[in-house]
């Protein structure tokens, strides 16, 4: 059952964080300029890191979304950046993906994770069809925890149920992103980025400590 008091409460506590604007800009131009660093967690450090691993990539989803102002690409560079996954090119095509193109559907957290999902389990050989599977069976796994966890899966739903009690439908036109904007919204929805992160990053690192990936 859906916490939404619990969910409301960590809404009202990224609208009062004191975001270091400075530092997290530091961390995103040292990605730009030397690209994301590889890395390759053994289940051993996955298993001993796995609670440190996850608090990071939770807080540094909701920065990114706050940094980028974009819920898709700040969920996604968390995870990248986490497990040394992809380029910026990748971030640079999620642009349109907040609201699923603004039409108010599928979130950011969702299709961000998503996309880090892919990375990981995916494969860049088209016939490779068990990562396909892979990929698909991790998704699968995903979306139910999200929508547990939140509630819903769907921007308007989130924006009325969990974060405003309204949905404020921001890309309708820029009198609503200035309302949005001036309501916190960027701040307030990076709640769904840091769960969307941090749920991803448990299946991957899960799949780490069993030895499947």
């Amino acid at each position: 059952m859906v916490d939404y008091d619990a969910l409301k409460a960590r809404v009202q506590e990224l609208a009062e964080r004191e975001w270091d604007w400075a530092a997290i800009e530091a961390r995103y131009r040292k990605m730009a300029a030397e690209g994301i660093p590889r890395k390759t967690l053994t289940p051993e450090e996955a298993l001993a890191n796995r609670e440190q691993i996850l608090d990071r990539v939770q807080r540094r989803a909701e920065e990114y979304n706050f940094f980028a102002r974009n819920c898709a690409k700040g969920t996604a560079l968390a995870l990248l950046e986490e497990f040394g996954l992809g380029n910026l090119e990748i971030i640079q095509a999620l642009s349109p993906f907040p609201g699923f193109g603004g039409t108010g559907w599928m979130c950011g957290g969702v299709t961000g994770s998503l996309i880090a999902l892919g990375l990981y389990f995916g494969s860049i050989d088209v016939m490779n069809y068990e990562a396909v599977r892979a990929a698909v069976q991790a998704a699968r796994k995903f979306m139910p925890r999200f929508q547990e966890t939140v509630g819903s899966v769907l921007c308007p739903e989130l924006q009325e149920k969990v974060i405003f009690d309204r949905y404020m439908n921001p890309a309708a036109s820029p009198e609503n992103m200035a309302a949005f904007a001036a309501a916190k919204g960027f701040e307030k929805c990076s709640l769904l980025p840091g769960i969307g992160a941090r749920i991803a990053a448990e299946i991957i690192l899960d799949s780490i400590i069993e030895g499947k990936k």
